[in-house]
């Protein structure tokens, strides 16, 4: 075996630019860590740590995507190669503060720039078409947070500034739908039809099909944004980051009864479920950012994609998963079939 050793794993085994992967492998020599590097289609990435068993890396920043192959390099010598599938940028200079989410009509993406409270922005809402076209799609709300759509295909949309939710007209307009629902951020429909608001001063509302809105459960506040998908169990769960480090994701039962799913996560985020059930997070999983993946039950969770700066995700028809950042957004050919609901 050459010094550059064997990879054994990847992982994860998916990640953005500016994530960190571990690269386990046998037989490393880093006795020269100064001609020690790992490679993405050739291009160093930062190391961040390592060993002769296992090597931490940043993905480069480039205009890579897909399958890239990942080698290890010592003393001039590389190792065999591993696979790392690595997000596609869709498009950049975001400010997104939540999942995106996809129309289930067309499958366009539809992504915010939120911007700062009280920030007024030209445009803060953008549409991304099946062919990555980034279109500017209205101005018409501030601080854009949440996005949804109902099961008839209409998009709604809330402002964290005033406390409303919108409906966008199929001719761009926001018509305000539901009002004064606090600092408004996430949001989610039930299999009913009834669509659920974080407000992250501690409220869950529930509004019906004509508006009218209930305090349904009252959670712990929270620093940043209420983030809500609803599961195929009937139970609605909750991320709602504060200054703890270990936090939870909640599970509401039907009756508005709040309860643990998992804990351990540091600043969770974004959320949606897949068909099987999994629930995916935008957290850290022991110091590592990026996609965390819980099984249904919720006793275990590993990272899935790995990525900084990460606040939501979402899933197309076609399988593919969209990760969001501050900044950007990326897609990730992951064949994975999301819920309508989350």
């Amino acid at each position: 075996m050459s010094g550059a050793g064997r990879i054994t794993r990847v992982d994860p085994a998916a990640g953005i630019p500016g994530g960190e992967v571990a690269v386990d492998c046998d037989g490393f020599d880093t006795s020269s860590i100064a001609t020690c590097a790992c490679l993405f289609d050739g291009e160093r990435g930062h190391l961040v740590g390592g060993s002769a068993h296992r090597m931490l890396a940043l993905v480069p920043e480039n205009n890579f995507g897909g399958d890239v192959e990942v080698r290890l390099e010592s003393d001039g010598e590389r190792s065999e190669p591993a696979t790392l599938i690595i997000g596609t940028k869709l498009a950049e200079e975001m400010h997104p503060v939540a999942n995106p989410a996809f129309d289930p009509d067309d499958g366009a993406l539809y992504v915010t720039r939120s911007g700062s409270r009280g920030q007024q922005l030209p445009v803060t809402l953008f549409r991304i078409d099946p062919a990555g076209e980034v279109q500017e799609y209205s101005g018409d709300i501030t601080n854009p947070t949440g996005i949804a759509f109902d099961s008839s295909g209409q998009m709604f949309v809330s402002s964290r500034m005033d406390g409303n939710v919108y409906r966008i007209t199929p001719f761009k307009e926001a018509v305000p739908f539901a009002q004064n629902l606090g600092v408004a951020t996430g949001l989610a429909f039930d299999s009913r039809g009834r669509l659920y608001v974080g407000d992250r001063t501690g409220t869950i509302y529930q509004v019906n099909d004509i508006g009218e809105e209930q305090a349904w459960a009252q959670l712990e506040p929270s620093v940043s944004a209420y983030h809500l998908a609803y599961g195929l169990d009937d139970a609605l769960y909750v991320t709602g980051p504060t200054v703890s480090s270990y936090e939870s994701v909640m599970r509401i039962d039907a009756s508005g009864t709040p309860e643990v799913f998992y804990r351990g996560l540091g600043r969770p985020q974004g959320l949606a479920f897949d068909l099987e059930g999994n629930l995916y997070v935008a957290a850290s999983l022991r110091g590592r950012r990026g996609i965390v993946r819980i099984t249904p039950n919720g006793s275990e969770a590993e990272l899935f994609v790995a990525g900084m700066n990460v606040v939501g995700l979402a899933f197309s028809a076609a399988g593919e998963m969209v990760v969001a950042t501050t900044d950007a957004v990326y897609s990730l050919p992951l064949d994975i079939q999301g819920t309508l609901l989350s």
